[in-house]
């Protein structure tokens, strides 16, 4: 069984806990999410399932899409509400203030990832050492915020869904806007409603997803790689596709854009996997055949 299900990731578990339940109803051992949730996070969670564990990478690439709450006034230790508040400011902002500040933080920014997360330093996750009241340096990285809507400003809670890249810590948003407005935030709800093509109107509440109806939310591999182009090749091409054999034949090629990844299909509609071409020729980058 080779396929992505979107699952629909209640508050309160893990995003393991996830993949878990989805192996215990699948029966399949190759299962991986794309991109963890916090526990008290919910929302839009894909699972891959077989084969499509060797795309995580190239969905984990597309936008993602967050409606979130954040509190002015207070910052806690894990920049949300489920840490321990560490400071507290009664002097909060207007709404204009407000609006200004966030403005500011659209567009490519540099951010700070937060102690409390699932990032590896030196083989150990950040969150691990934060436990054990260790904090240590961590490098800015940059991340693209593509938008920011206001849905509703009532100090000291604002409402607003963030358009963002891969990578992105809605936490550490939130943190660094109490920063900007020198008052102190913390994330106070996240709910994610998009990932890419996946998004909530689509995806099967887990406590929904059962034995029976497994096979009605899998969704193919190739379609989940939309956002790259089709290719076709004859079926006498096959052989040299699968066996990751360089096609250097002009005839076949000669039209087919350098270092662009493609959806690889014969002529009679069997997806391969993903291609691209070089120098060298065209090749097949990852085999995906069923």
């Amino acid at each position: 069984m080779d396929g992505i299900i979107n699952v629909y990731k209640p508050e309160g578990i893990t995003s393991f806990d996830v993949v878990k339940e989805v192996r215990k109803l699948s029966g399949i051992k190759r299962v991986g999410h794309t991109g963890t949730l916090d526990p008290m996070a919910k929302g839009v969670l894909p699972i891959c399932l077989g084969k499509s564990t060797k795309i995580v990478d190239y969905i984990m690439k597309d936008f993602k899409i967050y409606r979130t709450i954040l509190k002015l006034g207070e910052i806690s230790d894990t920049y949300d509400r489920e840490g321990t508040i560490i400071k507290n400011n009664v002097v909060l902002p207007d709404s204009k203030e407000v609006l200004d500040a966030i403005a500011s933080f659209v567009g490519d920014i540099d951010q700070v990832p937060p102690m409390y997360s699932a990032l590896k330093v030196n083989g150990v996750r950040l969150y691990d050492l934060a436990r054990q009241g260790i904090e240590i340096h961590r490098d800015s990285r940059k991340i693209k915020i593509y938008s920011i809507d206001i849905e509703k400003i009532d100090i000291p809670y604002v409402h607003f869904t963030v358009k963002c890249s891969k990578g992105t810590y809605i936490r550490s948003l939130c943190h660094d806007l109490g920063e900007k407005l020198k008052c102190g935030a913390l994330m106070w709800d996240l709910e994610r409603v998009a990932s890419g093509m996946f998004t909530k109107d689509n995806t099967i509440a887990l406590e929904n997803l059962t034995k029976e109806n497994f096979h009605e939310y899998l969704i193919p591999m190739d379609k989940a790689l939309h956002m790259y182009d089709k290719i076709y090749f004859e079926d006498s091409a096959e052989k040299l596709l699968v066996n990751g054999v360089t096609i250097k034949d002009d005839s076949l090629t000669g039209n087919v854009e350098k270092n662009v990844i493609y959806r690889v299909y014969l002529k009679n509609n069997t997806f391969i996997g993903l291609g691209e071409k070089n120098d060298s020729g065209f090749k097949i980058i990852k085999l995906l055949l069923t």
